[in-house]
């Protein structure tokens, strides 16, 4: 089943610095009927002027992940870990017993990422930070696999605490790929235009847009236009 939630249909705030759009509810936007899907409980897709960013502030027992869509975000945090990660990169956080941050975008652009809380299966963990730059050539044939919570995937991806994986990437025009799902699925309209297909049901998904998608074991993408897709398997 598909699930399409249109980008007018998200929560909003314009802050000056920061214009936001929120998919689950968040902040000063609540909504009952949007509380998370699963063990994922935050995306919101963030725009931050430059020279400006989040002030230092705490988390405790949440994975945190940011998508860089574009820009750079320069993070540090009371583990001592700092670090600049940029576009078509991922940075991953897991607060773990607690962990104080600050990101900002001290460049002389605007910093556009996916800002993304997945809750964790291990708590109290020691807090820890990594990011990783991806390779952003258009596929054809899977998504590269990004952030996963399975030891098998150690090698290839981010590492969160959580049985959940994360693929993004871009596809060209009429590319069409198949992608299995584990547990169910949020999928991300970064840029462009697809379609997505699950058993018999399908939706067409704009820039911004986003679709939860249960009850399948395998998706299909087709590229209206060059896109970029981010696909979250979580479980329920």
């Amino acid at each position: 089943m598909i699930k399409h939630i249109p980008f007018e249909d998200l929560g909003s705030e314009n802050y000056g610095w920061l214009q936001t759009r929120y998919h689950f509810s968040f902040a000063a936007y609540y909504n009952q009927q949007r509380m998370g899907f699963g063990k994922l409980r935050v995306i919101n897709d963030d725009i931050v002027a430059a020279g400006y960013g989040f002030d230092p502030h705490p988390h405790k027992n949440m994975e945190i992940i940011s998508y860089i869509r574009s820009g750079s975000v320069s993070h540090e945090d009371s583990e001592g870990n700092k670090g600049l990660t940029k576009t078509g990169e991922i940075q991953v956080m897991s607060a773990g017993s607690g962990i104080t941050h600050s990101e900002y975008n001290l460049s002389s652009q605007p910093l556009a990422l996916y800002q993304i809380w997945i809750e964790t299966d291990k708590l109290n963990v020691q807090p820890r930070w990594q990011s990783k730059k991806f390779p952003a050539a258009a596929v054809t044939q899977r998504l590269p696999l990004l952030v996963s919570g399975f030891a098998q995937d150690k090698d290839a991806a981010l590492f969160i605490y959580q049985q959940a994986r994360i693929f993004g990437g871009n596809l060209k025009q009429g590319t069409v790929i198949t992608q299995k799902i584990t547990s169910q699925a949020y999928v991300l309209a970064s840029k462009g235009r697809f379609n997505i297909t699950a058993d018999n049901n399908s939706a067409f998904l704009n820039r911004g847009d986003g679709a939860e998608v249960t009850e399948t074991d395998l998706l299909t993408v087709q590229a209206v236009t060059d896109c970029e897709i981010v696909i979250i398997d979580v479980p329920a």
